[in-house]
């Protein structure tokens, strides 16, 4: 296993149309076996589609910004210092409320976790 400090200006970087995804912590970055760890930023306006992590739980935590996350039917607004609690394989999708751009951080238990989109334009490795 590689170092166990990661800095913060180190990671497997993500880009998608809605926001961006660091990967700090992950099996494929060598610093773990057994969760993953990021920072998502979500730009202002803009949605995460809908998705689903079959293989593991995700938290979020959310550090700026103002965020809606929906799981199955369910809705919910998460202001900072808020933590949200997703039940591997329930779909979910999100949207930063407002102009600015939410950031949180995320962590699954699963240091390879899968994502699976609800449609297949959005499919892309995380």
């Amino acid at each position: 296993m590689s170092s166990l400090l990661q800095p913060a200006d180190v990671g497997e970087v993500h880009d998608y149309d809605w926001g961006v995804v660091v990967w700090l912590i992950a099996k494929r970055l060598g610093n773990s076996d057994q969760q993953s760890f990021g920072r998502v930023t979500v730009f202002g306006g803009q949605k995460i589609p809908n998705h689903r992590h079959v293989d593991s739980d995700e938290v979020l935590h959310l550090i700026s910004g103002r965020f809606e996350q929906q799981v199955g039917e369910d809705v919910y607004t998460l202001e900072p210092g808020d933590t949200i609690s997703i039940p591997a394989g329930a779909w979910h999708r999100a949207q930063a409320l407002g102009d600015a751009e939410a950031v949180g951080v995320i962590s699954f238990n699963s240091a390879d976790h899968q994502t699976e989109y609800e449609e297949e334009s959005h499919a892309g490795s995380e």
